[in-house]
């Protein structure tokens, strides 16, 4: 992986170099583009070599589309193959052929229609450095193993530039991608599982869906077969989100439409949920969206936070948890109908365990952000038999996270691993064990079990910090009085050196003829 990661580095900085004066949102479809078109024609080439070379036994024909549609492979026509567009990639009409190349690829292969970006014709796109693009993504195969391994560092070279572009695009990168670290966390802690179903309803890119799948891939040792379904209102980023889970082999059902407004998937009942909605949106006319939703309460039209959580209450099936990404202001605001919404959220124990995440860890916002993590049937001894957890009615789990993390640069910070295997650990002890035996404890300054009780006396506030004890500071066997003589001494120092650069102003003044 540490290989795979120096080997994504190298290619970023190399496509970076060429992307000239070109802005980052624009430059980000002209490069995921072309590593989606390698992707599907090194997975063609693959399977084509194999019919060709066992087509004498078989009579298979390495042309036949439905041979590549038997084993959900895209068919490549051949004037969209990449060996045949590399070959052409000094010419000046190297944009149009890529854009024929996608038109091409849409016509023989229906899921793909309107998804991929065909736009490299255009005079303001450089086509010397668009071939030299074309020979550097030409470059990712990489393995004397075949082709197979190369596909797989296509994938991860695809999700690794998503990250960059949104760092690139600051703001507005946000809008298409959740920062792995969070994507991780949220993964690990509901551990979703084979044979289930997966609803993210604002997906972005895809990342919940693709770390999803890899988590199963890592613990069951296979590939995931879950039931992915997702729905995403911006149509260049539901684009993007088609191509990365095309790449990474990823079955799903991806709707175009705004959620809130226009449900795509209205009966659909699912096991899991991982979803970073937009935070605080206010141009939502919430009187407008479905409001049969509003089982807890009507949202107020200035703010969609709680249209969000209801709305993924209202997927979860019996047994179902939800992971969810939202602004920290969500955890007390008693703007309009909020608090009480909250309340009526709490009261149904809906709510099984809240963390504070530390700042700096959007690309898109320094709005401190918070997970909300929703179950149903947190009453039932029995809520989840496949892993045997405890009941845990009308108790919720606090978590505060805030000082984990480590700044990768002057404006990012990532949780670590390490950070995520720790909160992770806390909330599956929690979950699996009776908080009176050792399974699970408190832990002052980061996690803390609550009961109904101490919520409601606390009027319903789900920060935290409100639940949670102080961390007393570790005694380091220095009297008080020692200390109190250290640092009067060190004051009795610094206000006499005071009073000398006091004298030493005046006297400045003075030779500039001004007297204080």
């Amino acid at each position: 992986m540490s290989e795979n990661l120096e080997l994504e580095k190298t290619l970023w900085a190399a496509a970076d170099k060429l992307r000239n004066n070109m802005d980052a949102a624009e430059y980000k479809h002209v490069v995921l583009g072309l590593i989606f078109l390698k992707y599907i024609s090194d997975a063609f080439d693959e399977l084509y070599n194999h019919l060709e070379n066992t087509k004498h036994e078989t009579g298979a024909d390495p042309e036949d589309k439905d041979e590549y549609t038997a084993e959900r492979v895209f068919y490549v026509p051949p004037q969209a193959r990449w060996k045949w567009l590399q070959g052409r990639a000094k010419l000046p009409t190297i944009g149009k052929d890529i854009d024929e190349a996608m038109d091409a690829i849409e016509r023989d292969n229906a899921s793909l229609k309107g998804v991929l970006p065909k736009d490299y014709a255009r005079p303001a796109l450089d086509k010397q450095r668009l071939g030299e693009l074309i020979d550097l993504i030409g470059s990712i195969t990489l393995s004397s193993n075949g082709n197979s391994k190369g596909k797989d560092i296509l994938g991860f070279v695809f999700e690794y530039f998503l990250g960059q572009f949104a760092d690139a695009e600051g703001k507005k990168g946000g809008q298409f991608y959740t920062p792995q670290s969070i994507v991780k966390l949220l993964v690990e802690m509901l551990e979703p599982q084979a044979e289930k179903r997966v609803y993210d309803g604002c997906c972005g890119s895809g990342g919940m869906f693709v770390q999803s799948e890899k988590f199963i891939e890592l613990h069951e040792h296979r590939k995931g077969k879950i039931s992915i379904f997702g729905q995403e209102s911006n149509p260049t980023t539901y684009k993007l989100a088609k191509m990365n889970l095309a790449i990474r082999g990823i079955d799903a059902k991806i709707e175009l439409g705004d959620t809130l407004m226009g449900d795509k998937f209205p009966e659909l009942k699912v096991d899991y949920i991982l979803a970073n909605p937009p935070f605080n949106v206010s141009d939502y006319n919430i009187n407008n969206a479905e409001t049969h939703k509003w089982k807890y309460g009507l949202p107020p039209s200035g703010n969609a936070n709680y249209a969000w959580l209801q709305h993924f209450i209202s997927k979860l099936a019996p047994y179902g948890t939800a992971g969810i990404v939202l602004a920290n202001g969500s955890m007390s605001s008693e703007i309009a109908t909020e608090g009480e919404i909250r309340k009526a959220m709490v009261e149904a124990d809906l709510v099984d365990c809240m963390v504070a995440l530390p700042s700096q860890l959007f690309y898109n916002t320094q709005i401190p952000a918070c997970l909300w993590f929703l179950a149903r049937s947190k009453g039932d001894a029995s809520c989840s038999p496949s892993k045997g957890q405890r009941n845990r009615k009308h108790e919720i789990l606090f978590i505060d996270a805030r000082e984990l993390g480590s700044m990768i640069s002057r404006r990012q910070r990532e949780l670590t691993d390490e950070d995520i295997a720790q909160i992770a650990d806390i909330y599956h002890a929690w979950r699996a064990s009776s908080v009176s035996t050792t399974g699970y404890q408190d832990i002052p300054g980061l996690c803390k079990s609550a009961n109904i009780q101490d919520i409601r006396k606390n009027n319903y506030i789900l920060t935290p910090g409100r639940y949670i004890d102080f961390k007393e500071d570790e005694d380091d066997g220095v009297p008080f009085e020692e200390k109190m003589k250290e640092l009067i001494s060190a004051l009795s120092e610094q206000m006499e050196k005071a009073k000398g650069l006091d004298e030493a102003i005046k006297e400045n003044l003075q030779k500039i003829g001004f007297t204080i």
